[in-house]
């Protein structure tokens, strides 16, 4: 069994935090409890009422949002309720019975076009995922029953889940137009029947979790951790919006070359393999001067 990990998550409203955690403890579903009666079928909603200042409680994918009473302030208390919060959990608590009555949200996919001409990007108004996957076959997706699902239909030559959407990339056997509302409609079914679009256990097998992440950063040189750190806060942003990821491969200290992975609508795009090379490659040069030559992008 996969250990739950909590961190909290500031909202706007500043009565509000948000627990977050790295699995999904319902199926698509929300429930939301004003008090302790209406919690019966919530275990773990029901424990969080014992604590004076829990006002009402939201859980939803893979959070637990908690709205307090004016008696405390989040800073002095979040900290020991995301503890709290992770021991029931790993303790096999219950979440949500079978019982419950979930808050009705209509599950909605929208189809979005994206730079490369062969992936098109499909929203949906759920947190689906809470790390990126890349399947290039049905081999490949044995830890995504949604991916395998998608690589039956005989056009689909990779899928990317990344937060709310999947991209999907087509071989030229077809158009869009005349595939978009059969995927799209798909999709949607599959969400709002609850099924897994990976399976719980893909997060950590796959070596996605923060943990092994953070391991893997930490292990990094520093000019590496550098240009990771420039990735995530000047490309992947902007990239993730056309449905795609820029990977970090590895940095040669001697050459001075950076290899990245392309992934999702970036992948075999026709103009994106050269244009973010060389955008990424000239941002590089300029924020890190010396200690970069080239960038390398492979297609993922």
């Amino acid at each position: 069994m996969n250990t739950f990990k909590v961190s909290v998550q500031e909202t706007t409203n500043n009565a509000i935090v948000k627990f977050e955690l790295n699995q999904f403890v319902t199926k698509n579903q929300s429930f939301e409890f004003n008090n302790i009666d209406e919690a019966k079928s919530s275990p773990l909603a029901q424990q969080l009422f014992y604590l004076p200042f829990v006002k009402k409680i939201y859980i939803s994918g893979n959070f637990i949002a908690v709205e307090r009473y004016n008696i405390v302030e989040w800073k002095d208390v979040q900290d020991e309720v995301a503890q709290q919060i992770e021991a029931y959990l790993n303790d096999g608590g219950t979440v949500i019975t079978e019982t419950a009555t979930a808050k009705k949200v209509p599950v909605t996919v929208y189809a979005e076009s994206t730079p490369n001409p062969s992936v098109m990007k499909f929203v949906a108004n759920k947190k689906l995922v809470t790390a990126m996957f890349e399947f290039t076959s049905i081999e490949e997706a044995k830890l995504s029953p949604l991916a395998t699902e998608l690589f039956h239909f005989p056009f689909v030559k990779s899928v990317f889940f990344d937060e709310n959407y999947v991209s999907i990339t087509k071989f030229d056997i077809t158009e869009w137009q005349e595939i978009t509302f059969e995927i799209r409609e798909f999709i949607r079914s599959f969400i709002e029947k609850g099924k897994d679009i990976v399976l719980p256990e893909a997060t950590e097998t796959l070596k996605k979790s923060t943990e092994q992440l953070d391991h893997h950063f930490e292990a990094l040189d520093d000019t590496s951790k550098q240009i990771v750190n420039i990735l995530e806060e000047y490309v992947k942003p902007a990239v993730a919006s056309d449905g795609g990821n820029i990977q970090f491969i590895g940095y040669d200290e001697n050459t001075k070359n950076v290899s990245v992975l392309l992934q999702g609508a970036c992948s075999g795009c026709p103009s994106s393999t050269f244009t973010l090379k060389n955008g990424i490659e000239n941002m590089l040069k300029e924020m890190l001067p010396g200690k970069v030559a080239m960038v390398e992008a492979i297609n993922g």
